[in-house]
């Protein structure tokens, strides 16, 4: 299996992904004190939303990669 299938595959299995979750979460630690013994930390949950047309279009791409794999090959 040459790069180009398994770039293909890669785009289609996360394009899948983004339609069917539509967003993803992540932890950021901001702020980070220290007083004596005492420490203090301060984290933010940021959530960010996949476009429909990100999902679609990674398809589309992944499909047409596999397609000119297959012509290649």
């Amino acid at each position: 299996m040459n790069s180009i299938k398994m770039a293909g595959i890669a785009l289609i299995l996360a394009g899948a992904l983004g339609l069917a979750y539509g967003s993803f979460s992540f932890t950021q630690q901001t702020h980070e004190a220290q007083v004596g013994p005492v420490t203090l930390s301060v984290t933010e949950t940021q959530t960010v939303n996949v476009p429909l047309w990100v999902g679609i279009g990674a398809i589309v791409i992944g499909a047409a990669l596999l397609l000119v794999g297959n012509k290649q090959g």
